[in-house]
């Protein structure tokens, strides 16, 4: 199981924060490997993801919450489909910003160890990471609150 952890400072209210990261719909915006996210309840409790995986494989999976705590925390984890993955993602209010921590774990990466092995030659995974919060943090700085699912 491989495991990837960063943080980012968000200048923006932890209300604001957390509800554009738990919209999943907005993934693709800022996640790069992230083609789609679909709802499957009403709540949000459920929803079913599409990734473009190592050597040009498709990963599809449906996720379910396991901790929804507002402003403070957004758990889950993998329900079926080609991949196994779990994490979390904290929000921590600061005077005039929010601490964005994530921890990522996954399993049984497509193409089995080979597609493990060139997931880990050709893409690093804290580096894609840290450049996905990074588009996090540009769109949450800049337009949250103005159009974005939230």
């Amino acid at each position: 199981m491989q495991r990837v952890e960063k943080s980012i400072r968000v200048k923006a209210p932890v209300d604001q924060v957390y509800q554009f990261w738990r919209n999943f719909e907005n993934f693709p915006t800022f996640m790069e490997n992230v083609e789609e996210v679909r709802l499957l309840t009403p709540d949000g409790r459920r929803s079913h993801w599409k990734l473009n995986g190592p050597m040009g494989r498709k990963v599809e999976y449906d996720a379910d919450l396991t901790q929804d705590e507002p402003n403070r925390a957004i758990g889950w984890n993998s329900k079926g489909g080609n991949v196994s993955t779990s994490g979390n993602v904290t929000f921590t209010e600061n005077q005039d910003n929010t601490l964005v921590h994530v921890i990522m774990q996954w399993a049984d990466v497509p193409g089995g160890a080979v597609g493990e092995a060139a997931s880990r030659m050709f893409q690093n995974p804290e580096h894609m990471l840290e450049e996905d919060l990074q588009r996090f943090k540009d769109i949450a700085e800049g337009r949250v609150g103005s159009g974005l699912r939230r």
